[in-house]
Parts: structure tokens; sequence; C-alpha cells
């Protein structure tokens, strides 16, 4: 069974990243929902990303609004496949969350999809695993 780790930078992130779950549940996969903060929970979010894939997790969906840290950071601990999901929150609407997880440096991959799409984060999981279609 396919196991993900998915995490959002604040609990105001819930209602849209739990969106994607009924798509990752609906192909068996386990999904493991943690809130964490890159920047108020820098020691856990490190130890949960570099935990992750120890733990049985196969990829990492992270959701994040404004600076957006949550998704580079997990990728900067962990060697599994990261998708950062960009929250839209405060004046620019999510924009700035979209830019901070493009622009990761090189070595430190991150997958972006649209602003608020948890959805298409789950499907861009599912075809990580190998369970599309």
């Amino acid at each position: 069974m396919s196991k993900v780790l998915m995490m959002m930078g604040s609990e105001s992130d819930r209602a849209t990243m739990e969106k994607g779950l009924p798509i990752l549940e609906g192909k068996g996969v386990e999904v493991t929902v943690e809130v964490c903060s890159a920047h108020r929970e820098p020691v856990r979010t490190a130890e949960l990303a570099s935990g992750a894939a120890g733990a049985g997790y196969d990829l990492v969906i992270c959701g994040a609004g404004l600076s957006a840290a949550l998704p580079g950071v997990v990728a900067a601990h962990t060697k599994l496949p990261v998708i950062g999901v960009p929250i839209s929150a405060g004046t620019l609407g999510g924009l700035d969350a979209l830019l901070s997880i493009a622009q990761m440096p090189p070595g430190v991959p991150v997958a972006a999809v649209g602003i608020d799409n948890s959805k298409n984060a789950a499907h861009l999981a599912l075809r990580l695993l190998g369970l599309a279609g």
C-alpha cells in the first residue's frame, strides 16, 4: 500500500488541502495529515521530513501560503518527491506562495501545482506512485 504524508503550514489550510484526500484514498493510498509550520516549528518540520522515508511514506504533499517555506524546507530534509500546493492568503492571493514554491534552488526540487489546487496535487501523486488511471 502506498503512503503519503500531507503537511500544511496552518490549520487554516486544512479545508483547501483536504480536497485532495478523496482522490488519494479512492485509490487505496494511506494518507497522514499533519499541521506543521516551517517558521513556527522548524525542528518538528525537519524531523517529520527527515523521518518520512523511514516511516514508509512514498511522497509528501505540502500546502502553504504567503512565503510558503514548508515545501522547500521539507524537500531539503528528504529525498522523497515533494509536491507543493500554494495556498491563497494575504494580499497577493497566492501568487507569492506559487513563486516561493516554484523557485527552489538547484538540488531541492519541489513540484508545484496551481493555487489552492490540492486535487491536482493528489492526481500528480497518483501518477508518481504509478496508481493513475
